[in-house]
């Protein structure tokens, strides 16, 4: 790989073709997949509808660019704000991309209330992007070292904790916006409680300020519901997706709804490559098929097996400190760092990954099976096992 840049540790492995949950190596050798590209091939690998849909749809048009009406763009906006009970949609090509949207967005909205310095809340542990704005978001140093000066106007409280809310809330009136993940994915697989995203709601509404959910990696069905946010029956006013929308085509989108709606106007945002037809009908088709297959619900049957047998071959592992997760987005969290066993795995024909340096993380596609499940417990569980000398 001599002209790649080296900003990448790369396991030592390509993959020619997949099928279903399962990838193949150049030499023939199958593996399971757990982790889906990173939350993104929600349908597997080849599904057949997928690749029928993107290939009749490259025959007919892939791109034209925004400066025309898109049809296929135009259906996706309406079944995204149907699905999630929003009113308008903007579309780019990633997570990071939409996040700038999103904050962006909160910046314009808090000029329009004559703020002059607009800052948003962020959490502890985010991950947002790797753009100025969304590295500057995030709430790892590790990611942000290098990169300074940050973006300022960012104000960090812990994740999941309304107390520290209440005082910024008390103190800092240049605060227009809160973003936060539902379900923090690289922080750790971090779940924030029902009471936790109901309360800060409330806080939003009775300060003007924008809520605004990053379901980057948490969101198209992955927990069991469309978004994580309606496991606790409330709405924001901007979300943002990718990851999972397009199966694997690249496509993000930031959505708006109420005060949010309308900030944007011709030319304050946009995007080149945002909303093709391609992207779009690869994301039309994944809706589709997450309905008609009822892949929501088997996020949480087949989650709820995997962390259950996790738990069972791990019970009094000294060790295992957490195994937590909801629906298809599954967090083991060991003692000490263990990014070893994503090597450890690959050689026993298992794609896991290791984030925030001692959480194995688990995000497989949407259509395991059973047998997927009860795989990933099989040798996911003597590794851990084995890694810590139980």
């Amino acid at each position: 790989m001599p002209h790649l840049m080296n900003n990448y540790s790369r396991q030592p492995i390509a993959f020619t073709h997949g099928e279903g949950c399962h990838l193949y190596d150049e030499q023939g050798r199958r593996y399971l997949d757990a982790l889906g590209g990173i939350a993104v091939n929600t349908l597997g690998h080849g599904h057949p509808r997928l690749v029928k849909a993107i290939s009749e749809q490259a025959v007919r048009l892939i791109h034209t660019s925004n400066l025309y009406q898109v049809r296929e763009q135009e259906q996706l906006a309406d079944r995204l704000a149907t699905l999630a009970r929003m009113d308008e949609v903007f579309f780019c090509n990633s997570g990071c991309e939409a996040n700038e949207a999103a904050i962006k967005l909160a910046r314009m909205y808090g000029h329009q209330k004559g703020i002059d310095l607009p800052a948003i809340v962020v959490m502890e542990r985010a991950f947002h992007g790797r753009t100025l704005a969304t590295l500057s978001a995030t709430g790892n140093r590790k990611v942000q070292a290098g990169f300074e000066p940050l973006v300022s106007g960012f104000v960090r409280v812990p994740f999941d904790d309304l107390p520290a809310i209440e005082q910024v809330a008390a103190n800092n009136p240049n605060v227009v916006a809160v973003l936060f993940e539902p379900i923090q994915g690289e922080g750790g697989i971090n779940l924030a409680h029902n009471e936790y995203m109901q309360s800060l709601r409330r806080i939003c509404d009775e300060r003007g300020w924008l809520f605004m959910v990053d379901e980057v990696q948490c969101g198209i069905g992955r927990t069991g519901v469309w978004f994580a946010h309606q496991h606790a029956g409330i709405r924001p006013d901007v979300m943002t997706l990718a990851k999972g929308l397009g199966s694997g085509v690249p496509i993000g989108a930031c959505l708006t709804a109420g005060p949010a709606a309308g900030v944007f106007k011709p030319g304050n945002h946009g995007s080149t490559f945002g909303g093709n037809p391609l992207a779009c009908v690869a994301a039309l088709t994944t809706l589709d098929v997450i309905e008609q297959d009822r892949l929501m619900e088997r996020a949480v049957k087949v989650g709820d097996a995997i962390r259950a047998g996790l738990r069972a071959a791990l019970d009094g592992v000294p060790g295992v400190v957490d195994i937590r997760g909801e629906g298809l987005m599954i967090g083991i969290e060991l003692d000490r760092p263990c990014g070893e066993l994503v090597a450890k795995a690959l050689a026993a024909g298992l794609l896991i990954n290791v984030t925030v340096d001692s959480v194995v993380r688990l995000l497989p596609p949407l259509v395991y099976s059973d047998a997927d499940a009860s795989q990933v417990v099989e040798i996911l569980a003597p590794l851990i096992r084995e890694f810590l000398g139980a």
